[in-house]
C-alpha cells in the first residue's frame, strides 16, 4: 500500500535546568494511506509530543518527516499553511480544546474561515450542518456553547472541526480517554466509520491497549521517548517480544472468572531519567532479561520477524 507519512530518526528535545529532556528520540515509523497506526505507552513516554512534532505544532530537534512524498520540515510559512488543511488533530480534552465563548457553529466554522474555504454565508451554513450530521450532532445544538454539552458531544465537535477542511491525515491524541466507557465506544465507532467512508489515515495515541487493539492496523510501543516495538496489531497481541510490551499486556484486566488469581508481571527497579539518558537500553533497570551489555552502546531497531521490529539486544540475540 502507498505510504502517506514516514518519519525517520525523529527527535524532539526540550531544554531544562538539568539538561536536555529527550521527549522523542530516534523514532522511525511509517503509515499507509487509509490505515491507523496506534501509539501506546505509559504517561510521559512521548506519545503526544510525537504526534505534535509530526504535525509541526512542535518543531523537531532532528530527523525527517515525509508527507505524501514531500519533506515537510523544509516547508516555509506559506507551504505550512496549506499543509494544515491536509493534516489535522483531535485533542484529548474535549472541553479545554474548545473556545468556551464560541457556539458550536462558530467552532466548526473557524477553520473554514481561516483557510478561506467558507464560501458564502449560505454555503458556510450548509457545510456546518452537514458536518454536524456527519459526526452525529443534533442540529438543534448549533447555537449551544461547550459548557452546555456533555463530553461525548464536545468531542464530536472536535471531530467535526478537524474534518471541516477535508484532511487526509489526523492525529487522534487520546480522543476517548476523558470519556465514559459507553461514550468511548461511540466515538471509536464514529472514527472508524469516518475512516472507511472518507479514506482517512490516523495516528491514534492512547494508553489503553484494549482501545488501540480495536482501531489500529499497526501498533508502536513507546518507552521514554523511544519506539521499542512496532508491528501489526494482531502480531503484537499474539507474540509480543519486548519485555516492556509483555508487561503492558500482562497488566490488562481480564474479567473472565477462569482467569481469577492469575499473577500479573510486576516490574521492579527505577525508571531511567529522560534527561540526558546514558547510552544503552532505557528499560534495562526494570527489565527481567537485562544483562550488563544492555547498557553499553546504542541499540539497533531490528526486524526480528517480517514487519516486526524490536529495540532489544537480548531479543535480537535470541532471534539469531
Amino acid at each position: 500500500m502507498e505510504t502517506i507519512l514516514k518519519a525517520t530518526n525523529l527527535k524532539k528535545y526540550f531544554k531544562t535546568s538539568k539538561g536536555l529532556l529527550h521527549a522523542v528520540d530516534n523514532v522511525d515509523l511509517s503509515i499507509s494511506r487509509g490505515e491507523t497506526l496506534g501509539v501506546v505507552g505509559e504517561s510521559g513516554c512521548g506519545k503526544s509530543t510525537l504526534g505534535r512534532t509530526i504535525l509541526r505544532l512542535t518543531e523537531p530537534t532532528g530527523g525527517e518527516i515525509f508527507f505524501e512524498g514531500a519533506n515537510i520540515l523544509k516547508y516555509g510559512k506559506k507551504e505550512l499553511r496549506g499543509l494544515r488543511s491536509r493534516m489535522q488533530i483531535i485533542f484529548q480534552d474535549p472541553y479545554s480544546s474548545l473556545n468556551p465563548r464560541m457556539t458550536v457553529s462558530q467552532i466548526i466554522a473557524e477553520p473554514l474561515l481561516i483557510m478561506r474555504q467558507a464560501g458564502t454565508a449560505a454555503q458556510l451554513s450548509k457545510k456546518i450542518t452537514a458536518l454536524m450530521d456527519t459526526v452525529g450532532l443534533s442540529r438543534r445544538l448549533i447555537n449551544a456553547y461547550p459548557h452546555e454539552l456533555d463530553g461525548g458531544r464536545r468531542q464530536r465537535i472536535g471531530v467535526a472541526r478537524a474534518l471541516s477542511v477535508n484532511p487526509k491525515f489526523i492525529v487522534c491524541d487520546e480522543p476517548v480517554s476523558a470519556l465514559d466507557v459507553s461514550i468511548q465506544a461511540q466515538i471509536l465507532n464514529l472514527l472508524m466509520d469516518l475512516q472507511r467512508d472518507m479514506g482517512l489515515t490516523y495516528l491514534f495515541i492512547t494508553h489503553d491497549l484494549s482501545v488501540v487493539k480495536h482501531i489500529s492496523n499497526h501498533i508502536a510501543v513507546m518507552y521514554l521517548g523511544q519506539c521499542v516495538e512496532l508491528c501489526s496489531s494482531e502480531e503484537l497481541f499474539a507474540r509480543p517480544l519486548h519485555p516492556y510490551t509483555q508487561a503492558l499486556l500482562a497488566a490488562i484486566p481480564i474479567p473472565a472468572s477462569s482467569q481469577y488469581g492469575k499473577r500479573h508481571q510486576i516490574l521492579h527497579g527505577e525508571v531511567t531519567s529522560p534527561i540526558d539518558p546514558k547510552p544503552g537500553c532505557r528499560f534495562a533497570p526494570r527489565c527481567p532479561l537485562a544483562r550488563p551489555s544492555c547498557t553499553q552502546g546504542e541499540l539497533a531497531f531490528n526486524e526480528i520477524a517480517k514487519d516486526h521490529f524490536v529495540l532489544c539486544a537480548q531479543v535480537s540475540h535470541a532471534a539469531r
